[in-house]
This record gives structure tokens, C-alpha cells and sequence, in this order.
């Protein structure tokens, strides 16, 4: 106790004032320190220097970076006295974990890119996360309001579906700043060499069967369709949504939009007893137990590879990212066709990508500064860079026709960079097919169930591999480990009961574990205090 100071008066009132500093910070977002509930000022103070703070997502994308780097500099230009720093991370699950972390001590960021299921967590701490029709509806500032410095876009000009996404129990706490889908990615070449015609739409059935076809092997041990002694014909990226996906398309129970978790049902059941039928025999694999699809894709190890269509620069003999050497190449025919489906004739595809919310500050003139610029974000500019380096799409009507982006797409096929022709499939993919998009009820533990959902598919998997059964007791275990691992039990239903916020990380968790202390220490301290002025009264008295 020496590092506290010399005397234990000095010591104790030391650690009294430390503690109560680190106590209102650590409580800052949920007890009388809460942040106000943020109202927009009658005017954007330009005379004032004020900072932000962004937070994106980029996969080591130089361009997509720079792009990032070129909409603050001239959104800096337009606003002067307004300065954007940007931090920049790998994937969105290190920004939920960080920002649930900062929400503890009060230093979020001012605005981010994220997913709506995180932000129905992040919003359980009190006004932490900025409601956003306010500010949308103003006359001045809101989405083409007169007094931007930028031609933004109105509220008509957004893809009505995609301003919908944000929406949290009725209230918009996020705008859209990309949207994608998932795609299959199939080498045609080894679907016509097998004997099938590849359809314009695919079924799961269809898929399924010429996968297994695939698995015939020669005398020598080599698949007779690639030459190779390596295939896995059917690989999927991400099986959260697989699982999502399979459930909406046999209009199966997920989760009612109160929050009341229907996964584990029949239908789930026998998905999972399909899924790992053909695991079992090799013939369909998962990103997280093979690897990464583009990389069979592109050596012919792979038929069907399903990723996002964010992801379309991977895909291909001629893609122009691609992640294994050249003479691992294989050069084939690339389809880009919709995810498989249940019914053709009433296809259903998962709507996903980026959006972006505000976080509450003391501040009202920091938070319209960082308003100003998520709003930056979603104009022509931005909107049509970005969507030209991957398979995503502009989330306004505006961006989409404008005579730029028209000519991005008309241009497809022209090089195997910019106009990639399996990257504007995909972006077409989308563009063709927003009425037949859908999202997942958003709720505090919606994040969780996401995946809950990916975990059934890949525990599936990998039991099928190592040959154990895959049967009702199987089944049953799988479901009550699931509920319990991802908390699942806690989040509230319909009809009530407990909330779930979703693991914390382990910075929160030390950060609640010190406060915890922080009050031992103060009650300690409190009550080493009340002993000594009873003990100098029954001196003095």
C-alpha cells in the first residue's frame, strides 16, 4: 500500500478520490452520470474546432482505404473546423468487442460502421446510441436538408428496405452505407462436365445431388472430375446464414421480431441431418473446418462456393485478388447464380452489409458534426467508389443512377480489375433482387443467436467428419449446449423475461471486476472512518 502515499490519512483520502473518478467513469452510461438524450442544436456551430472519431471496417483493402481517406478529406474541406480520425479493423466482431468495452468507460467512438444486431446491444446502455429520425426529418440538417454543405441524398432516394434495416423497435438508430447478399460461385465447366445443365436458379436439392456426384474417384485415388487427389464440391463461407437462410425459404421458425427464439425446431433438425449426410461424405465443408471457398474455387477443388457478393474480387480463374499462387490456378467458367433455394419460384436471400450509427456525446455540436458525416458518407461520391471495389451496392437511388455507376455496370467484362465481370454479376445479383431480400429480427441477443445459429451447422459438420452419430440424442445435446453457450435462455421473449447482453469481453469484465473492488474499497474506507469518530466520541464523551 506504499504507492499510495505516506500517511494512511494521505493514503485513504487518495484512494477515496481515485476511486470515486474511476466509479463515475466506469458508471458513466448507466447511472447519474448518464449522457442527456441528445436534441438537435438549432444551428451547426462552425466557429467551434471540434474532433470525431470513425471507426470502419477494411480487409487490408488498400483502395477501399483510400477511398475511406479521400471522404474525409473532403468532407474536412467542406467543414473546416471539423476534424475525422479514422481507425480502421479487420472485421466488425474486434468493433462490437471494442465498443461494448468503451461503452464501460464512456469513450466510444462517434460514429461507426457496424450491423444493427450489435447496436440493439449497444443501445442497452442508457442514451448511448443516437435515435436517428430526428435528425433524418430536420429541416436543416436532415437527409437533404438545406443547410448541408454536400448534395446528399433525400429520405425518397434511399432504398427504402435498406433505411427500414435500421430500425430497432420502431426507431431508426442506423443508416445503411453498403448493402450485398450472398452468392453461389460455381464452376460451370465441372457442372457441364459431370452431365448437368446449371440452372438460372439453383436448388438445394440440384446442388446436393451433383456434389455427390462429384466424389467419384479413379483407380488412383483422384476425382475424375478435376484430375486432382483434392475436392470438397460444396464449400459455404458463412453458416449463420446458411442456417438462416434454409429456415426462411421452408418459412420455418428463427425468432419473432420480440425476441423469442424459435431455432431449435424440427425443421433445424433435419436441415442439420442433410447437412451432415453430406459432410459425412466429404462432399460438402464449411469455411471454418476447410478453409477459404475462393482459394478451392479457383485451384478446381471446388464446384459451389458460397460467399458474400462482397466478396466477388476473390472468385475466379481471373480474379483480381486472389489468394494462392498461380500455378495453383485452374482456369474454368465462373456463374455467379443466387444462393440455393427451397422454391425457385419464391427465392429468398439474406440482405447484409455495413451500416452506420452515432454515439451520444455531452456534446450536441460533436454529435450534429458527426451526423454531418455519416450522412457524407452515403453521398454519390463515396457511395459509387465503394461499390466499385467489391459486389456491393449503392444504398440510394441516387447513386444508382447516376450516369457513373450506370457506366460501371455497362463496362462489365471490359478488364479483370475494376470491371471484373463476376464482381458486377454479383452486384447485378443484388440490384435484380432487393424484393426478394429479407433481414432477421433485431433484438438485445440477436447477435448471439446469429450465431447460435452458424454453430449448429459447424458442430454438425465436424461430428459428421469424425463419423459420430448424428441422431436425435445427438440432437438434443446439441440444442441444450447451444442455449447454454450463447446465453440464449436469458434473452427476452414475447412474453418476458430476462435480457441477454451478449458475452462480455474480457476488458469489460475487468473493467466491472475493478469497480467492484472500487466500491469495496470505498465502503472499507467509509467505514474506517465512521469506527474513528465513534471511538474519539466515546473519548470525549
Amino acid at each position: 500500500m506504499k504507492r499510495f502515499g505516506r500517511s494512511s490519512a494521505g493514503r485513504s483520502g487518495k484512494l477515496f478520490l481515485a476511486a470515486c473518478a474511476a466509479a463515475s467513469l466506469l458508471t458513466g452510461c448507466h447511472g447519474p452520470m448518464a449522457i442527456d438524450t441528445f436534441s438537435v442544436p438549432e444551428k451547426f456551430d462552425s466557429s467551434r474546432n471540434m474532433e470525431i472519431t470513425f471507426w470502419a471496417k477494411n480487409d487490408t483493402n488498400k483502395t477501399q482505404t483510400k477511398i475511406y481517406a479521400d471522404a474525409i478529406d473532403s468532407f474536412e474541406k467542406l467543414y473546416p473546423n471539423v476534424k475525422v480520425n479514422l481507425r480502421l479493423y479487420t472485421n466488425y466482431g474486434d468493433i462490437y468487442n471494442d465498443v461494448i468495452t468503451n461503452i464501460a468507460t464512456r469513450t466510444t467512438p462517434n460514429v461507426c460502421i457496424t450491423y444493427p444486431d450489435h447496436i440493439a446491444t449497444y443501445k442497452t446502455g442508457a442514451n448511448v446510441v443516437v435515435p436517428l429520425d430526428e435528425l433524418i426529418a430536420d429541416e436543416q440538417y436532415g437527409l437533404g436538408g438545406t443547410e448541408l454543405a454536400f448534395d446528399g441524398p433525400s429520405v425518397s432516394e434511399v432504398i427504402p428496405q435498406f433505411l427500414e434495416e435500421g430500425k430497432i423497435d420502431g426507431v431508426t438508430y442506423a443508416i445503411p452505407f453498403m448493402r450485398s447478399t450472398e452468392a453461389c460461385y460455381v464452376n460451370k465447366s465441372y457442372v457441364e462436365k459431370l452431365g448437368y445443365e446449371l440452372p438460372e436458379v439453383l436448388t438445394w436439392d440440384f446442388i446436393w445431388e451433383v456434389s455427390e456426384a462429384a466424389m467419384e474417384k479413379d483407380k488412383n485415388g483422384n476425382f475424375l472430375v478435376n484430375g486432382q487427389n483434392v475436392l470438397i464440391p460444396f464449400i459455404y463461407k458463412s453458416t449463420d446464414n446458411m442456417m438462416i437462410q434454409m429456415l426462411k425459404q421452408l418459412n420455418a421458425g428463427y425468432s419473432t421480431d420480440g425476441g423469442e427464439i424459435l431455432l431449435f425446431n424440427d425443421t433445424t433438425k433435419q436441415l442439420l441431418q442433410e447437412i451432415g449426410g453430406h459432410a459425412q461424405t466429404r462432399a460438402f465443408s464449411t469455411f471454418a473446418v476447410a478453409g477459404y471457398p475462393a482459394n478451392f474455387l479457383n485451384a478446381g477443388q471446388c464446384i459451389f462456393a458460397v460467399d458474400s457478393t462482397a466478396g466477388a474480387t476473390w472468385m475466379g480463374s481471373d480474379a483480381p485478388l486472389v489468394d494462392i499462387s498461380e500455378s495453383k490456378l485452374v482456369q474454368f467458367e465462373t456463374a455467379v447464380r443466387m444462393v440455393p433455394q427451397a422454391d425457385p419460384e419464391n427465392p429468398q436471400m439474406i440482405s447484409q452489409g455495413p451500416s452506420v450509427c452515432i454515439f451520444n456525446k455531452p456534446d450536441s455540436q460533436e454529435v450534429l458534426a458527426s451526423w454531418l458525416f455519416a450522412q457524407y458518407l452515403m453521398t454519390d461520391d463515396v457511395q459509387i467508389a465503394y461499390s466499385s471495389t467489391e459486389g456491393y451496392v449503392p444504398v440510394t437511388g441516387k447513386a444508382r443512377e447516376n450516369e457513373r455507376y450506370q457506366d460501371y455496370l455497362a463496362r462489365k467484362g471490359e478488364d479483370n480489375k475494376e470491371h471484373y465481370s463476376v464482381k458486377i454479376e454479383a452486384a447485378e445479383l443484388m440490384l435484380d433482387n432487393v424484393e426478394h431480400t429479407f433481414v432477421t429480427p433485431v433484438f438485445n441477443g440477436s447477435a448471439s443467436l446469429r450465431d447460435a445459429a452458424g454453430h449448429l451447422v459447424e458442430d454438425t459438420v465436424k461430428s459428421a467428419r469424425r463419423k459420430k452419430p448424428v441422431d436425435e440424442a445427438y440432437f438434443s445435446s446439441l440444442f441444450a449446449d447451444t442455449e447454454k453457450l450463447y446465453r440464449l435462455d436469458q434473452i427476452a421473449s414475447s412474453s418476458g423475461g430476462k435480457k441477454e447482453l451478449g458475452p462480455l469481453p474480457a476488458t469489460s469484465i475487468a473493467l466491472l471486476a475493478g469497480l467492484a473492488v472500487i466500491w469495496l474499497l470505498i465502503g472499507c474506507y467509509m467505514l474506517t472512518g465512521y469506527i474513528k469518530k465513534r471511538k474519539t466520541e466515546n473519548k470525549q464523551g
